[in-house]
């Protein structure tokens, strides 16, 4: 089967295509924030309120992502906010870089968030920070779905 090779700082990652296939929706996940109440990526962010049940869904082999929020904060800075949850065993994509920064805020169930090679497990009400450019990734450990806020701020969030 052929595979496809992404170069990253301190190496490369090899995917098949079926791995890159199952990654290519996530590229179109900011196309679904539509309708009036979420603003576009340059838009500044007004106060927003969005019930659970008004938020799309986009369902993919092992996860369910809703967007949350896009766009600009009144400072400036650059903000995205996503759910996701993920299937027992499951992973949203492989462990990756980035130049924003990431926060990770865990709803419920149980999981393994790996920074530069350092795994820590994590349950409801667990906090994790991602800094610029840190390798860094999140496995659902647990026997029920795992379901976690991700907050991007920075020049790249949302991009």
């Amino acid at each position: 089967m052929p595979s496809f090779h992404v170069f990253q700082t301190g190496g490369q990652v090899s995917l098949t295509r079926r791995e890159l296939c199952l990654l290519f929706p996530i590229a179109f996940l900011p196309a679904s924030l539509e309708g009036e109440e979420q603003p576009q990526s340059g838009q500044i962010i007004p106060s927003t309120m969005l019930p659970f049940d008004k938020m799309p869904v986009q369902t993919l082999d092992q996860a369910e992502v809703r967007p949350v929020l896009k766009g600009k904060l009144a400072t400036g800075e650059f903000l995205e906010v996503h759910q996701t949850t993920l299937l027992p065993g499951a992973t949203l994509h492989l462990p990756h870089r980035h130049l924003h920064s990431e926060m990770c805020l865990i709803r419920e169930g149980t999981v393994e968030v790996t920074v530069n090679g350092t795994s820590t497990r994590m349950g409801p009400g667990s906090v994790g920070f991602f800094h610029s450019n840190d390798e860094h990734g999140v496995k659902n450990l647990g026997t029920t779905p795992a379901t976690y806020f991700i907050v991007n701020i920075g020049p790249t969030a949302g991009a």
